[in-house]
């Protein structure tokens, strides 16, 4: 049966009430496997380098408490590197962490993947970030874009790595 969920879609929602400074880009992506595929790629940090385009890699655990060393491409600027703190992690469900610019409060981005299954089965992907900071407005303006399309490319290279990997785990 086919999902009514669009392939992928993006929202970009600036000034959310009652949170001054805040920008926020959320994507979704409607993936043909079940929450239980998707997460084990998308926990498997070590193996970002072979198929993700902008978070290109990720050391580290997925561990509340913990931080990682990501290093993203974005865009047609150079690479950046980050070391978040990981916020949450419900297995099959949700993975958030958090980073900064230099101190908290200047610029800060709260990023989410969020694993929802549907009533086929298979999983509906929720992909975004919260920024805030005394410089979210200045700093979204210069990034916001790239960061939109970067989001968008891992969706689908995600997806894409998923839904080859089931298939070729329903031909073995």
């Amino acid at each position: 049966m086919e999902s009514s969920f669009p392939e992928t879609s993006i929202y970009v929602i600036c000034n959310e009430p009652n949170v001054k400074d805040m920008r926020k880009i959320e994507t979704q992506i409607h993936i043909k496997a079940s929450p239980a595929a998707v997460w084990a790629q998308l926990v498997d940090f070590e193996r970002y380098p072979e198929w993700n385009p902008f978070l290109i890699s990720v050391v580290g655990k997925a561990e509340v408490g913990g931080y990682l060393k990501n290093t993203i491409r974005n865009g047609e600027r150079k690479e950046m590197k980050f070391e978040p703190e990981v916020l949450e992690v419900l297995t099959q469900k949700e993975l958030r962490w958090k980073g900064k610019l230099f101190v908290q409060g200047l610029f800060d981005g709260e990023h989410y993947f969020r694993l929802s299954e549907t009533t086929e089965g298979e999983t509906l992907l929720t992909h975004g970030e919260n920024f805030t900071g005394v410089l979210s407005s200045v700093l979204y303006a210069m990034i916001g874009k790239d960061t939109q399309v970067g989001f968008e490319a891992m969706n689908k290279a995600l997806k894409a790595r998923v839904e080859q990997m089931e298939k070729e785990a329903a031909h073995a």
